[in-house]
């Protein structure tokens, strides 16, 4: 009897193995893949879903930036080094948070180097350019794009925003300002505003890095993180205007931490599935029980609006999203 029911209770467990493996593999499960990755970039490019996250390291080990591939935001590829500062001659470390767009054939990665501290120190936002999306990707000015601190911002944590009209912008800012400057047809460069300036400030309340902007229903969505990265009051908060430019009243908190699920979730990006037209939101948090600033992982969660156009806090979870093939 005893042997019966030892036999019972493992095919028991043996079942249970299964149909949790099953049921993992109808979602993508949190995180979406392995590894210490932050800052992603989510986009899409023909039919498959694309995210370019931050290798999650010491400054002077973030050298690289890897990227991941997904038919179906469930099983996900990755395609190692897409951009190495090797072909970067200036950035020596501090590779953070890319941004990427496809422009007359070509693909382009905004990205942060060096983390400078000052004017008096060489780094800022850089470009690269590929012609595909799993690079490799080549240092595109040789120099970078942003070097100095204007308005107050630290050059870093930059996303590129395709207004409806066709103009690309750059977006971008640390240390609590947020720029945004219109970027030449070729993105070697700026084109002034009106008034002479570059470099036009729109930075809301609490804001701290981390910009994002989409349009819906005709009107600007304009996200950034809160809090500090390493601590758990780490999250996301928007607003929403008539225009790239605001102005940003702040409207509140969308995404936070969940003490039973992970800590400090932070650094997003947003994806609008032009098939299912399901909205998600990928972003980075801290596993339960870690400690070390740089173990970050990349997640996803379904992203909804309210009839009035508000986004809907999201809920941190450890399962993410079903499939979504397209």
């Amino acid at each position: 009897m005893k042997k019966i029911f030892c036999i019972l209770s493992l095919v028991l467990l043996v079942s249970e193995a299964y149909a949790q493996k099953k049921s993992t593999g109808k979602t993508s499960g949190n995180p979406i893949f392995p590894g210490w990755y932050a800052d992603p970039e989510a986009v899409v490019f023909g039919k498959q879903f694309w995210i370019y996250p931050t290798y999650s390291a010491k400054y002077e080990e973030q050298v690289f930036l890897d990227a991941f591939s997904s038919p179906d935001l469930v099983r996900w590829k990755r395609h190692s080094r897409v951009l190495d500062s090797s072909s970067v001659k200036w950035a020596k470390k501090a590779l953070w948070a890319p941004a990427i767009v496809l422009k007359d054939g070509k693909y382009f990665l905004f990205f942060g180097a060096n983390d400078i501290q000052s004017d008096q120190e060489y780094g800022g936002i850089g470009v690269a350019v590929a012609d595909k999306p799993e690079g490799p990707f080549k240092d595109y000015l040789g120099k970078p794009l942003v070097d100095k601190f204007h308005n107050g911002a630290q050059p870093i944590d930059q996303f590129v925003f395709k207004d409806v009209d066709g103009k690309y912008y750059l977006i971008y800012g640390g240390w609590r300002h947020c720029n945004i400057a219109r970027l030449k047809d070729d993105f070697t460069g700026f084109i002034p505003f009106e008034d002479g300036k570059i470099f036009r400030e729109i930075t809301p309340e609490s804001y701290v890095e981390g910009p994002f902007m989409f349009v819906h229903n005709k009107k600007y969505y304009f996200m950034w993180s809160e809090g500090g990265w390493t601590g758990p009051d780490y999250s996301v908060a928007y607003a929403i205007g008539d225009s790239p430019f605001g102005p940003f009243k702040r409207i509140g908190k969308i995404l936070q931490q969940d003490s039973t699920v992970a800590t400090g979730a932070g650094h997003h990006s947003v994806i609008h599935s032009p098939k299912s037209d399901k909205w998600y939101i990928v972003y980075h948090r801290r596993p339960l029980g870690e400690t070390d600033g740089n173990h970050r992982a990349t997640c996803i969660e379904r992203m909804y609006f309210d009839p009035e156009g508000k986004i809907l806090p999201v809920k941190i979870t450890f399962a993410g999203v079903t499939a979504d093939e397209h």
